[in-house]
């Protein structure tokens, strides 16, 4: 009985040690997933291009 007591104390031991791990390892999660939700500082680039000519008026041809 003694020796069932000692197992059982070890696996308890083993056991706190790893849900400790794993609470650390759960607020890091956390942590990342707040740092995802804050919007960034810089705004976002544009997505396409500009064009640097003047605007061109296009005329319709006349019928004759």
């Amino acid at each position: 009985m003694l020796v069932a007591h000692k197992e059982l104390a070890r696996k308890l031991k083993e056991l706190e040690e790893r849900l400790e791990k794993h609470d650390e390892d759960i607020g890091l999660i956390f942590e990342a997933i707040r740092e995802l939700m804050t919007p960034p500082d810089t705004p976002p680039k544009k997505i396409g291009f500009e064009v640097s000519e003047g605007r061109v008026s296009y005329r319709k041809k006349k019928k004759q």
